[in-house]
């Protein structure tokens, strides 16, 4: 199901009974490129189209490229509207993240990996903090993400981080500072878009390379959402902290229809969880304990 047809649906059921899959989240507003964001590196690479309303990122043997917010942000609502790589597309990875700037860095991750044409695109999600990372999952995607566009949307307050896709909820972190768990909370971020050859790591582990004869690889971008308290890279705390829609209490967790949407997907889409890596980790991270988004 795509995201317009997503919000069909939010309509149809909103006027039968509340809908935490609709209700819970506000519209992202579709805004120009140039409104949020700039080129980061590789310019020519990036092509614009519709007076900026949508742009492709172009990726061949010489370079790929990205662009990256104009504002620094704690806290807030992040959507991007993407359609994927086509084809051939092992070896890339098209990503939508935000980041601090410091050496010990938090991170939200989305990283779209690549793969060999009629093989499923994986969707590995991670997030850092106090620059340690090595909290992946991994899931398939229940459609194509190469036929149209979907929104991937990253939901990021005091309490929980939550990463969705077309308004359906696929991963949780929930702040445990009370089990030793850091969590992004004080160092604004940027939000990041990238397309890139990963080559050596992204499509089973390595063992499928790039094929550059297929090159230019495209991604195509649309929407450019940023909901977010705007501050300086220093700053510890947001201005507006407790004033925000993101800051009310029913953001604070997901509902039972959001709960029942993530177990939807564990059950049917996850192929890897650090939680449940025994072999990778015999030690239990802390929040893996105590997470329901296991």
């Amino acid at each position: 199901m795509d995201s317009s047809s997503i919000w069909n649906l939010c309509l149809i059921l909103a006027s039968l009974a509340p809908s935490a899959l609709c209700a819970n989240l506000p519209r992202p507003v579709n805004v120009p490129f140039g409104r949020n964001y700039v080129p980061t590196w590789a310019y020519d690479h990036i092509k614009y189209f519709n007076g900026g309303s949508e742009v492709q990122l172009h990726l061949d043997k010489y370079t790929g490229t990205g662009f990256q917010s104009k504002g620094s942000y704690l806290f807030g609502h992040f959507s991007m509207n993407i359609k994927m790589v086509a084809g051939d597309s092992a070896g890339t990875v098209t990503a939508f993240y935000l980041t601090s700037q410091n050496s010990e860095h938090d991170e939200i991750d989305f990283e779209f990996l690549g793969n060999r044409t009629g093989q499923p695109y994986i969707l590995q999600t991670n997030v850092f903090t106090g620059g340690k990372g090595d909290r992946e999952q991994r899931i398939y995607l229940w459609f194509d993400p190469t036929l149209k566009y979907h929104t991937y949307s990253i939901l990021w307050n005091l309490y929980q981080i939550v990463f969705f896709v077309d308004n359906i909820p696929i991963r949780v972190f929930k702040n445990a500072k009370n089990l030793g768990v850091r969590f992004p909370f004080n160092q604004p971020m940027k939000m990041y878009n990238s397309l890139w050859n990963a080559d050596d790591w992204a499509t089973r582990g390595g063992l499928e390379k790039t094929d550059w004869s297929k090159a230019p690889f495209i991604a195509h971008y649309k929407g450019f959402h940023i909901d977010g308290c705007e501050t300086s890279v220093e700053a510890k705390f947001c201005a507006t902290q407790g004033q925000r829609w993101w800051d009310q209490p029913r953001f604070r967790d997901l509902d039972a229809s959001q709960w029942r949407w993530l177990r939807w997907v564990r059950r049917k889409f996850t192929i890897y969880n650090y939680c449940t890596d025994r072999k990778r980790y015999p030690k239990l991270s802390p929040e893996c304990r105590t997470n329901r988004d296991i």
